[in-house]
């Protein structure tokens, strides 16, 4: 079937050396996606990670800290050179960041850093890389945005002040980005994670993993293969009507 085929098209996943975004660009390339660009701040991370992915596929990596407009634009720039024709068909802004402290300690710094790199760069990559997205969008097959929220963006968990706050941002700023760029044949939708293995979660995991599964409705964390699908779902034909969609990819944990 080639419902869910990605044959021909070319990604670009932020945050892509580790936890979800390495999830994602595997799965992207698993579903035959001709090229898919990874970016990290970390030049030695890039590396490691398109090691990792070049069996499944054709693998780039581009160093870049995105929690900056120049850095973002830069990344755009080189990002579209990499692609034949400039085309971009699919972008999924995942890097991130969090923080937790208690309320009268939390730094303005660190509401800075997470609100820079969670909410910021998501609008500015996007607005960079709208050429490219033009470039690979055709009636009935658009080009794809898929932001990366989070289920701490719907509930209310403490002490992430800044995360969860920038996390609700970035569906907001999915669903007004769906409204205005769906004419031009380029969707926008967010997936919303609950827990899953990443090193983000891991101090948390670690320390709470079997409450946390238990909570969960499915009874279980969050596995590789559960957010490549549903990325590889909205970068396919499969899901080529969806467009403003906050898809919660959480076990049930916001029916709680």
């Amino acid at each position: 079937m080639d419902l869910f085929s990605l044959a021909g098209k070319t990604a670009l996943v932020t945050g892509g050396t580790r936890g979800i975004g390495l999830m994602i660009a595997r799965g992207l390339l698993q579903a035959g996606a001709a090229k898919v660009v990874i970016s990290s701040r970390k030049a030695e991370a890039c590396e490691k990670a398109a090691a990792e992915l070049s069996p499944y596929g054709t693998v780039t990596a581009i160093p870049a800290d995105v929690s900056t407009e120049a850095e973002c634009v830069r990344l755009a720039e080189a990002v579209t050179a990499e692609l034949d024709g400039g085309a971009l068909h699919v972008l999924v802004n995942n890097a991130g960041a969090t923080w937790g402290a208690p309320l009268e300690e939390f730094p303005a710094a660190a509401w800075d850093k997470v609100v820079d790199l969670n909410l910021k760069s998501p609008f500015y990559l996007t607005r960079a890389l709208l050429p490219a997205l033009r470039a690979a969008a055709v009636e009935g097959d658009p080009a794809r945005v898929i932001n990366i929220g989070s289920v701490d963006g719907i509930m209310t968990p403490g002490e992430r002040y800044a995360y969860t706050t920038s996390k609700a941002g970035v569906h907001q700023l999915t669903r007004v980005l769906a409204k205005e760029l769906g004419p031009q044949q380029i969707t926008v939708n967010a997936v919303a994670p609950g827990p899953f293995e990443s090193k983000m979660m891991a101090a948390t995991l670690d320390a709470f993993g079997e409450i946390i599964s238990e909570t969960v409705p499915l009874k279980r964390i969050g596995r590789p293969d559960d957010m490549a699908g549903v990325a590889v779902f909205l970068a396919s034909r499969a899901g080529s009507y969806v467009n403003g969609a906050v898809i919660p990819v959480d076990g049930g944990l916001t029916t709680l």
